[in-house]
């Protein structure tokens, strides 16, 4: 069991080393994802100018932009872009033999490489980021306890474990799909809006049926739910709750994805490579 995890540390600091090799790369793309964030900003200010409110389903002009600059910080943690398709075309193409041939579980080395990823890119786009919320500080209320803080850093990282299984389980169907790439568009349309993305998921309101169901679906706690626990409006039975349906997400996925993948091997063939 040691000598598993420290094969799979040390597959995650070579991967570091790796990424950390690409900055000006992170940098860039730092810089490009700012622009659509720049764009909900102002079409956030028109919705209030034509609303003509100071507040709407509980957030006012300052708490909606601190909730989109939150937003971001939960989607650092749990985008994965690529690896849907990723593994779809190593099984396709026959490359994932390389994981069958080797002491390696291909799902443990990607969950590696992954928080590699996730770690090289913080640190290489925390000054931008730190520069962004530090130009926004009058809208942010820092949590007033240490339990909200604990709360809100496992919600990021059980956030990572749910994006990451999410999209592997989606990966994993190319063991009976040649292709992923439309499923995963239309997957990713629907996780734009239902996880709070665009829009804090308390506008839906009116209409609690569809509240309720977002609520166990998995979508929610990979933007929105972060978010709400560091503004606080997610507290005591709320928060507790809520933290539990992620974990109990977190979980079921990883199952899940384990079981669709020793599945999937039983009807592989690495045919090409």
């Amino acid at each position: 069991m040691m000598d598993s995890l420290r094969k799979y540390l040390k597959i995650l600091r070579i991967s570091l080393v790796e990424r950390l090799a690409y900055r000006a790369d992170f940098f860039l793309t730092t810089f490009f994802r700012f622009l659509p964030l720049i764009t909900t900003f102002l079409l956030w200010e028109a919705v209030y100018d034509g609303a003509d409110k100071t507040e709407i389903a509980g957030f006012t002009r300052d708490k909606m932009i601190a909730y989109l600059l939150l937003v971001q910080i939960s989607r650092m943690f749990s985008s994965m872009p690529g690896l849907s398709t990723g593994i779809a075309r190593d099984i396709r193409d026959g490359n994932l033999k390389k994981y069958l041939l080797q002491p390696i579980d291909m799902l443990w080395y990607l969950l590696s490489y992954r928080g590699a990823h996730k770690i090289a890119y913080i640190a290489t786009t925390a000054l931008p980021y730190a520069l962004l919320f530090f130009l926004f500080r009058h809208v942010f209320d820092l949590p007033s306890n240490g339990w909200t803080w604990l709360a809100y850093f496992a919600s990021l990282l059980l956030s990572f474990i749910i994006g990451f299984f999410f999209e592997a389980c989606i990966g994993v169907v190319g063991f009976w799909f040649l292709e992923v790439t439309s499923l995963m568009y239309i997957i990713n349309i629907i996780n734009f809006f239902v996880s709070g993305q665009m829009f804090p998921l308390d506008l839906l309101e009116q209409y609690p049926y569809v509240t309720r169901t977002l609520d166990l679906l998995p979508f929610q706690y990979m933007a929105y739910f972060p978010a709400m626990v560091f503004l606080e409006k997610k507290t005591d039975t709320d928060l507790i709750v809520g933290l539990l349906i992620e974990l109990g997400w977190a979980t079921g996925l990883i199952v899940l994805c384990r079981w669709m993948y020793r599945l999937g091997l039983r009807h592989y063939s690495a045919y090409g490579g």
